[in-house]
């Protein structure tokens, strides 16, 4: 069933060379899909309306019937805490402008189906755990990510008013942090866990009697491994054709205190974990409600947090080298 779906189509994946993107890609070459376009950031800017234009003029060429093209739009300008709050008007303008031409455009080409990917940023600060997908608008996001995360949110929006209006079909789903083999360890951007497996195998090199962590250990996360986050999004690109929102999850909360312990553990770092608690904690709670997934279009994780963990640990270690000169 899986295969016949994307027999004929054919499947742009924006940010299909990113850290996600690389896993949907091979994870739909494995489901039968021959015919990918991933338009590159030296090739394509999607912020830039004539850009997109182009990639669609270039997709839609020889005839193609737009009913057979599928848009997964995974391309984001993503970082953790400290780089959402050096960079918000930034992080604002880019993931809208890119989204809602490129959904827009996307309606007005008569494009079969679009998978557009949210954030769990665009939860309010306060939201109850685990968040539920109907408690998307009871208050406002956490303060250093809410440019982000209602950027990415308005998505959801455009989603719901061009099913209404046009009956176009388009998907809005909400994937929780990631994490996993090729994610970004660069220090200046990464989320919390690459930041932390890179800082304590680092400092376990030098000697390091400390580690220092931001905040102060309190507030809850939850992961979801990538292959997981790819399995989840080509699933419902086949099977879901709702209006709704949907969290894609793990299900399992972890306090970034017992996070920062596991990853001591699992790297070999022997010194002790110092909290700079100037710094700032973020959103308090995250844990999904991850039942809607499995009601709707049958997907569950599958991956264990630690086994993961494992996983993203020895990739880096593997793959240090190559990271190291890059930046």
């Amino acid at each position: 069933m899986t295969e016949n779906f994307w027999q004929g189509k054919r499947v742009i994946v924006t940010g299909g060379a990113g850290f996600l993107g690389s896993f949907v890609t091979a994870k739909l070459k494995a489901r039968g899909a021959t015919d990918i376009v991933i338009p590159l950031i030296e090739d394509y800017d999607l912020t830039d309306r004539d850009d997109i234009r182009r990639l669609l003029d270039t997709t839609l060429n020889n005839g193609f019937d737009p009913k057979d093209l599928i848009i997964i739009h995974l391309a984001a300008h993503v970082g953790g805490i400290g780089a959402n709050r050096e960079h918000p008007a930034e992080f604002f303008y880019d993931n809208l402008m890119m989204g809602v031409e490129l959904m827009h455009r996307a309606w007005q080409r008569g494009v079969g189906k679009f998978t557009a990917i949210g954030t769990v940023c665009a939860y309010p600060k306060f939201t109850p755990v685990p968040f539920r997908e109907d408690d998307l608008w009871i208050g406002y996001p956490e303060e250093t990510n809410a440019p982000y995360g209602l950027a990415k949110k308005m998505l959801l929006v455009q989603s719901q008013a061009y099913r209404e209006q046009y009956g176009f079909n388009s998907i809005f789903l909400l994937p929780v942090n990631l994490y996993g083999p090729g994610d970004n360890f660069n220090l200046a951007s990464s989320h919390v866990i690459p930041a932390l497996i890179r800082k304590a195998i680092e400092a376990q090199e030098r000697g390091d009697r400390e580690l220092v962590v931001w905040g102060d250990g309190s507030p809850t996360r939850e992961f979801l491994y990538v292959e997981d986050a790819a399995e989840g999004i080509l699933t419902a690109t086949e099977k879901y054709n709702g209006s709704d929102p949907v969290n894609l999850g793990s299900g399992y909360e972890i306090s970034i205190k017992d996070l920062a312990e596991m990853i001591v553990r699992l790297t070999g770092f022997e010194g002790n974990l110092v909290w700079d608690t100037e710094k700032p904690n973020g959103q308090p709670r995250r844990g999904l409600d991850v039942s809607r997934a499995k009601d709707y279009f049958g997907w569950q994780a599958r991956m264990t947090f630690e086994e993961g963990l494992k996983n993203t640990i020895e990739w880096f270690k593997k793959n240090r080298k190559r990271i190291e000169s890059r930046a």
